[in-house]
Parts: C-alpha cells; structure tokens; sequence
C-alpha cells in the first residue's frame, strides 16, 4: 500500500509533469496530483502518481545507491521485449536516463490493480490454511511459466551470459559481500569457500527474475487463481533456473523454522497451510520437468545472496548515504542469513536448520 513520500526521496513536481506531457501520459501541467510511496522492499524506489483521473507508477534507483544492480534501463528494456511473450507484466511508457528530471533515471509504468500478498496483507485478510496450497500453485505455475520463455525470441539473447553464469554469480557475491562487509561473520566465509567448491558445472539457460516472491506478485482476485502480473525485475538476466528457484525458496519461510528466522524474515509463507520449501522444489521440478540435483548448492546460493543484498543496504545506511531507519538492524539479517546457509551446508538440508 502506498504511503506518504519519504523525507528526501520527494519527487520534482514541475520537471515530472513537464516529462509526462512530453510522453502523452497527460494533458496539462498544472494538473493537481497526488504523490505517494510503496513502502515494501529496500531497494529500488516505487512511487504512485494521481493525476487527471490517471493512476501511474514511477521507478527509480535509491538515494545514494550506484547504477550497478539498478539500471532503470534495462529494467524497462526487460518489460518491454518481454510483453510479447509474457503477459503477466505491467505496461511500460516511458524511460529517460536524464538525471537533472528528478534526480535519477526512472521509468513510468501502468499500475496494475490486484493483491500483492504481504506478510501484513495475509494477516488483514486471514487467509486460511485452504487456500495457501491455490495461492502457491498460481505462484509456482507462473514461475514455470517464465522459465520457459523463449527469450531469444523476443530479442533479449543479449540481457545476460548464460554460460559460466553460476561462477560468476558465486564470485561476484563473494566479492560484493566483502566489499560491504562492516563486521565479522565466520559462517559468511565458510559459505563463500563451499560455494566455490560445490558449484554445478553444467545447468540449464533460461530468462530468470531472481526475485520472486509472494510480494512481487500481483493476484487478480481472492480466488487466488490468477496472476495478473509480476513486479520488481531490476535483477533479470539469463542464467540458471535453479538459481532462480534457490533464491525464491531462500525467502520461503516456515512455521517449523526457529523463531528467531520467522520473526526477523516474516513472510505468509510460513502461515498454517503452505507447503514447505521442500514441497515447493518437489512440485517445481514436476511442473518444469527440470531435475534439481545439488538443492542445498542452490539453496544457500540463495540465503548468501540475500545476505549480500541486506549488507549492501545496511552498508548504504552505516556510511551516513542513506538515514532511512528501515535499515537500521538489517545487519543483523545479514547474520541470520550466512548462519542459516551454514547449517544448510552442515546439515546437507533445507529445512529444520536449528
């Protein structure tokens, strides 16, 4: 749900409208508008604009943050190709690289009606246990779905490198995470080495989101059995669809998970009726017809990824870039993340870690 803009991510009212006209996307610039902000996630900055009985969404990279791994353009490359093949997307508008606009590149999208299922969205609407079972397989259906795309097809061949795609992914985590590193954490190192040691050699190609995840998803209605679109796709590319399926089974958390992962990494996945992490790798390999060897390889990849990801942003907010109290404690995430990977790789399992 959109909320108040927060302190110093303001949008530059006269220059946006003024880029709006530009685009046809609305007649007249002293128009009255309504400016708020999707408050969920840490990265990339979301905002909804109102104006002339029009309702647009607005991408930008974070206050502070470096154009690698937030290249508006290439997430709008992404949305635009891909509408021929994929459907369950938003429309994109427009796109500039013109920071003196409002301070960033940024893309204006369609907004897209429906149910973003998060952790406070499941506990408003008490969604009982029969319906988490529908709620995953319309999740799980659509990811089969994007996995096989033909992206070549549709002119995206040239997103990403598929081959050599898992070394590097191992060796560039590793290298962000110690760039980002502001304290000690032995498992993050131990998990660093067993990843370079255990890596598959030979995997599949495919276009991959690597981040879906219920809140990414936008259900058309309480039925629960139609994905109207998916969202936040800075972080495609092609590669290994394992590594895609690793990284959404890292956020699926459980109700047997130790308190201390449920309570810090809340997700409706771990509300009574939800299949388990293991379910969801046994129904992915069905429906795709993939065979998943090396699962705790692909499932720690995830945790590790993550824990990069949360350092990267506390490292933003430890620095003084950025005073979003949100990131505050995501340190301790990054933690919890490297430990949970650890035990994954010690226990060689994906569930009851603690």
């Amino acid at each position: 749900m959109a909320q108040n803009v927060r302190k110093g991510e303001e949008l530059n009212e006269a220059n946006l409208k003024a880029f709006l006209q530009k685009h046809n996307l609305i007649e007249n610039v002293n128009c009255d508008w309504e400016v708020s902000q999707f408050s969920t996630g840490f990265s990339n900055l979301t905002y909804l604009l109102q104006l002339e009985n029009k309702e647009y969404v607005l991408r930008r990279p974070p206050v502070g943050a470096i154009k690698r791994g937030h290249d508006m353009g290439r997430e709008y490359k992404v949305l635009s190709k891909l509408n021929n093949a994929f459907t369950k997307i938003p429309k994109v508008y427009a796109y500039t690289e013109d920071a003196d606009i409002i301070g960033a590149s940024f893309y204006v999208m369609e907004k897209i009606e429906g149910i973003i299922l998060s952790p406070k969205e499941a506990r408003k609407r008490q969604i009982s246990p029969e319906e988490f079972p529908i709620i995953s397989d319309s999740w799980l259906d659509t990811f089969v779905e994007l996995h096989q795309v033909d992206y070549k097809s549709i002119g995206l061949e040239d997103l990403g490198r598929p081959d050599g795609y898992v070394e590097r992914q191992v060796t560039n985590w590793g290298k962000q995470y110690l760039k980002a590193a502001t304290e000690e954490i032995p498992e993050a190192h131990k998990v660093i080495k067993w990843l370079q040691d255990n890596q598959p050699k030979e995997y599949q190609h495919s276009l991959i989101h690597n981040d879906f995840k219920y809140d990414n998803i936008v259900f058309a209605d309480d039925t629960w059995k139609q994905v109207r679109a998916v969202l936040d796709w800075e972080m495609c590319t092609l590669g290994d669809p394992l590594m895609d399926l690793g990284t959404s089974i890292s956020y699926w958390t459980m109700a047997t998970d130790a308190d201390v992962i449920t309570k810090q990494w809340p997700s409706p996945t771990a509300m009574l009726g939800n299949p388990g992490r293991t379910e969801i790798v046994e129904a992915y390999a069905k429906k795709s017809g993939r065979p998943i060897n090396n699962l705790v390889f692909y499932y720690a990849y995830g945790l590790f990824k993550l824990a990069v990801i949360v350092q990267q942003i506390y490292y933003r907010y430890d620095k003084g870039l950025t005073s979003d109290e949100r990131f505050a404690n995501l340190n301790q995430a990054t933690q919890l993340f490297c430990l949970m990977a650890w035990q994954a790789i010690q226990k060689n399992r994906i569930e009851k870690l603690f």
